[in-house]
């Protein structure tokens, strides 16, 4: 298992150079835009670094790319991740770059479909 500083780190490296769809779907996805709803890039989530997190959710949202294994993937979204109560919504970069209206309405059902984990400290009016 790698360690968590080297994680961290791999994580925060991820952050300055998001792929572009990464950084267009970022553009929505900041600053509570869509429904409210606070979303994290590049959490460290256990061992795996998730594109997008929303802790008060705990939903996950990937952006695949050509290089994702789906089926390594798919085990760890019913796996790993749904052992800690999150729910996993994945797009392709190609979803994102021609479709962005539906990746944004897709996401907000799911997300909005989902319990609240906690209440929020500081709510958005």
């Amino acid at each position: 298992m790698v360690e968590r500083h080297v994680m961290l780190a791999r994580a925060a490296k991820m952050r300055r150079e998001p792929t572009e769809a990464e950084k267009r779907l970022w553009r929505y996805l900041s600053g509570a835009k869509l429904s409210g709803l606070k979303f994290r890039r590049q959490a460290t989530i256990g061992g795996p670094i998730v594109d997008f997190f929303c802790p008060s959710k705990g939903l996950i949202v990937e952006v695949d790319g050509m290089t994702h294994d789906r089926e390594r993937d798919g085990a760890t979204d019913g796996g790993t991740m749904a052992q800690y109560g999150y729910a996993t919504v994945r797009v392709t970069n190609d979803d994102v770059l021609g479709n962005m209206d539906g990746v944004l309405q897709h996401i907000e059902i799911v997300a909005l479909g989902r319990p609240d984990r906690w209440p929020h400290p500081n709510p958005l009016p």
